[in-house]
């Protein structure tokens, strides 16, 4: 597909995965672009659940149970899958080399880098689709490499673009630009409302006390 979303850089501080999800979320809730502190709160409580999903979801994440770990990466041509398959291969390596309790308190600290795994779980703990793209290296367009909660609906998904080596960063749909713009319009326009309301109300204490004065 052409480079149409608009691309949002995320800081890579362990928590750019959980950023990204968060901020998109917020996002197709209708709300306006968090700021980078709210951002980073949200970052955190999203992978405080993350790993309580992994907890509930023991039977179905732990070791023996995760088996194929790359059911959902898609159309992808063969180099294009190689990198991918590396990355993921080093996230389930990670997943895999510790007993699940371990992997789950780790997965708490704030500068731990979530993986494919993780993806899956805030597609839960959201209960919302999410969609990883990454970069063509011919450039101008991005693919999609995986898909996440379609259990929830095809429609107006999370994305998320994957620059390798652990990285994401935070991807606005047109619509989602055009939702942002119309909330903050709102608000704008309530704000004007509102101080025209509070004009009206001293204007009419005014006239009674300038009443009161006369009589």
């Amino acid at each position: 597909m052409q480079v149409a979303e608009k691309l949002l850089g995320i800081p890579g501080d362990g928590r750019c995965l959980f950023r990204s999800v968060a901020h998109g979320a917020y996002i197709r809730a209708g709300k306006q672009s968090p700021s980078e502190g709210l951002q980073k709160e949200l970052a955190d409580e999203l992978r405080s659940r993350v790993a309580d999903e992994f907890v509930k979801r023991r039977a179905e994440t732990e070791w023996s149970s995760y088996q194929n770990p790359l059911p959902a990466i898609v159309n992808s041509d063969s180099s294009f899958f190689l990198h991918e398959l590396i990355s993921t291969l080093e996230s389930v390596h990670r997943f895999l080399e510790v007993d699940f309790d371990t992997y789950v308190r780790q997965m708490r600290l704030p500068h731990i880098w979530g993986g494919e795994p993780e993806l899956l779980m805030c597609s839960h703990v959201l209960q919302l689709p999410i969609t990883v793209y990454m970069k063509d290296r011919n450039g101008g367009t991005l693919r999609v490499i995986a898909e996440y909660g379609g259990e929830y609906g095809p429609e107006n998904p999370i994305r998320v673009l994957y620059h390798g080596y652990g990285h994401y960063d935070a991807l606005l749909s047109p619509t989602s630009s055009k939702l942002e713009k119309l909330e903050a319009k709102k608000m704008k326009k309530n704000k004007a409302s509102n101080v025209r309301l509070n004009n009206d109300v001293h204007a009419k204490i005014d006239y009674e006390e300038s009443r009161i004065a006369w009589r």
